[in-house]
C-alpha cells in the first residue's frame, strides 16, 4: 500500500525523468539540427556552431547526470548554469523575431518564451534541495 508521505517524493522523481528525457532531446537536436539554433546565437558572441554543440553536449550530459545519484545534484547546479548561458540567445530570437523551423513563427511566441526560462532554471534548482531524500525511485 502506498503513502501519500511518498507522493510529493514521486511526483518529484517523475519530473526529473521528464525534466531529462527533455533536456536530452534538445541537446541531441544541437547537433542533428544545429543550422537552427547558430540562427539565434547572438552575432557578437564567437565560434557560434561550437557554442552550439557544446551547449547540446552540456545538455545531454546534464539530462543523464539528473538521473545518477551520485552526480545529480551537480547535474542539476550545471543544468541551471547552461540555462542561464544560452538565454542571450533566447532573448535574441526574441528581439530579432528569428523564426526556427518546427516552431509557429509568432514574435510573441518568442517573448513568450523568456519567462520559462525561469521555469527550467527553478525546474533544476528543485533537484539541488534534501538531495538525500531524493531518487527515491532508484533505491532498494
Amino acid at each position: 500500500m502506498t503513502s501519500h508521505k511518498n507522493t510529493p517524493n514521486r511526483l518529484k522523481e517523475i519530473f526529473r525523468v521528464v525534466l531529462s528525457i527533455a533536456i536530452i532531446l534538445v541537446g541531441i537536436t544541437h547537433f542533428t539540427e544545429p543550422a537552427q539554433f547558430v540562427k539565434i546565437m547572438p552575432p557578437q558572441l564567437p565560434y557560434p556552431t561550437e557554442l552550439v554543440y557544446i551547449s547540446g553536449f552540456f545538455e545531454i550530459l546534464g539530462g543523464i547526470g539528473l538521473l545518477i545519484p551520485f552526480v545529480s545534484v551537480a547535474a542539476a547546479w550545471g543544468l541551471i548554469a547552461l540555462f542561464v548561458a544560452v538565454f542571450p540567445a533566447n532573448i535574441n530570437q526574441a528581439i530579432n523575431s528569428i523564426p526556427i523551423e518546427g516552431i509557429p513563427h509568432h514574435p510573441w511566441l518568442y517573448w513568450a518564451r523568456l519567462p520559462f526560462q525561469a521555469v527550467l532554471i527553478a525546474w533544476a534548482w528543485w533537484y539541488t534541495q534534501k538531495p538525500d531524500e531524493q531518487l527515491g525511485a532508484f533505491k532498494e
